[in-house]
C-alpha cells in the first residue's frame, strides 16, 4: 500500500508539475502579451502626440490665413472704389476748366462734355437711369410722391418724374419719385 500511495504522489507530484509548467508558459505568455502591448500604447502614445502637434501647427497656420486674408480684404474694401474716383477725379477737373470760361456758349458746352463723361462712367459702372414717366408705376422702383387726375394718361402709370431715380447692377440705388395717375 505503501507504494501505491508512492505512486500516487509520483502522479499527482508530475501532474502538479505539469500544471505548475503549463501555467508558468501561460504566465510567460502573457507577459509577453503584455509588453507588446504595452509597446504599442507607447507607439500610440507617440502617434497621438504627433498628431496633437500637427493639429495645433495647422490651428496656427490657419489663424495666420485668417489674419492675412482679413488684412488683404479690408486693403481690398479700403480701395476697392479707387477707379470710380480717378474718373470722377477727371469730371471734377473738367468742371473747374469750365466754371473758369467767361463765354456762355463755351460753358454751355464744357457743362455738356461733363455730363456725358459722367453719364459714361456711371454707365460703364453699371448704373442706369429707371425709365418713370409713361411707364406704370412700380413700387420696386419708383416713389410715388403724388397723385393726380389726368385724361392723358391711364390709371396707375407714372404722369411726371419729379426726381430720377438709379439702380447699379440690378439693385435700385435711387427711387424715381414720381407724379402717379388715379382716376
Amino acid at each position: 500500500m505503501a507504494k501505491a500511495k508512492k505512486k500516487d504522489e509520483k502522479k499527482e507530484k508530475k501532474d502538479l508539475q505539469e500544471k505548475y509548467d503549463e501555467l508558468l508558459e501561460e504566465l510567460t505568455s502573457k507577459d509577453d502579451e503584455i509588453k507588446s502591448l504595452k509597446e504599442d500604447l507607447e507607439k500610440q502614445k507617440d502617434e497621438t502626440q504627433e498628431y496633437v502637434s500637427l493639429s495645433q501647427r495647422l490651428q496656427a497656420d490657419f489663424e495666420n490665413f485668417k489674419k492675412i486674408t482679413d488684412k488683404r480684404n479690408k486693403e481690398i474694401i479700403k480701395f476697392a472704389n479707387e477707379d470710380i474716383i480717378k474718373k470722377i477725379l477727371d469730371c471734377y477737373e473738367d468742371f473747374e476748366r469750365a466754371l473758369e470760361i467767361e463765354n456762355d456758349e463755351d460753358l454751355r458746352e464744357g457743362i455738356e462734355n461733363i455730363y456725358n463723361k459722367f453719364t459714361k462712367v456711371l454707365a460703364d459702372e453699371g448704373v442706369e437711369q429707371i425709365p418713370a414717366k409713361g411707364e406704370k408705376f412700380d413700387i420696386d422702383k419708383h416713389e410715388a410722391l403724388m397723385v393726380q387726375e389726368s385724361e392723358d394718361v391711364e390709371n396707375g402709370y407714372v404722369i411726371d418724374e419729379l426726381m430720377k431715380g438709379y439702380t447699379y447692377k440690378d439693385k435700385v440705388l435711387k427711387y424715381s419719385k414720381v407724379i402717379v395717375c388715379k382716376k
